[in-house]
């Protein structure tokens, strides 16, 4: 299972939902989705996006682990 660790890093930076989704060219609920793990599938431009806003890498936001 790939774990989304978006929620964790918002906090972690200081960063409000609200803000991170107009930098992010994200729609609120969408990026509600990403915070709760609720999606199964996350486009490399919308990953792109989230790094370059975070200053981060791939591996910030997304972990792996085994069922």
């Amino acid at each position: 299972k790939v774990k989304i660790k978006l929620d964790q890093l918002l906090k972690e930076k200081g960063i409000s939902k609200t803000k991170f989704s107009q930098y992010a060219e994200l729609q609120r609920t969408q990026l509600n989705r990403y915070c709760n793990n609720e999606v199964e599938m996350i486009s490399l431009d919308v990953l792109a996006r989230m790094c370059k806003v975070l200053e981060c890498n791939v591996s910030d936001i997304l972990e792996y682990a085994e069922d």
